[in-house]
């Protein structure tokens, strides 16, 4: 799976990480839902710093389309809730 975090970088993560990475999906949808920004921030900086640290970063010259498309690190909870579906933002 390729995973892009917008103005940052491209990720590629091992399927056998899919299922953490669905958990915090949902932690963030949770949050997002509940409008309690401060767990938002958390959850949304907590699946980010995964994606970071089980991904290996594409080189800059790969060419390959994005599975799963991030917002920014600094998206604030009322911008989330414009970009969220109900399902979170990785399709299940």
């Amino acid at each position: 799976m390729i995973v892009r975090i917008a103005g940052e970088d491209q990720f590629r993560l091992d399927s056998a990480h899919e299922a953490e990475l669905n958990d915090l999906d949902h932690e963030v949808l949770a949050a997002l839902e509940r409008g309690d920004e401060p767990a938002f921030d958390a959850a949304f900086a907590k699946l980010l710093d995964f994606v970071r640290a089980s991904g290996t970063p594409l080189e800059d010259e790969a060419l390959e389309s994005s599975d799963l498309i991030l917002p920014p690190s600094d998206t604030s909870l009322s911008e989330a809730v414009d970009n969220f579906t109900g399902e979170g933002w990785l399709p299940e």
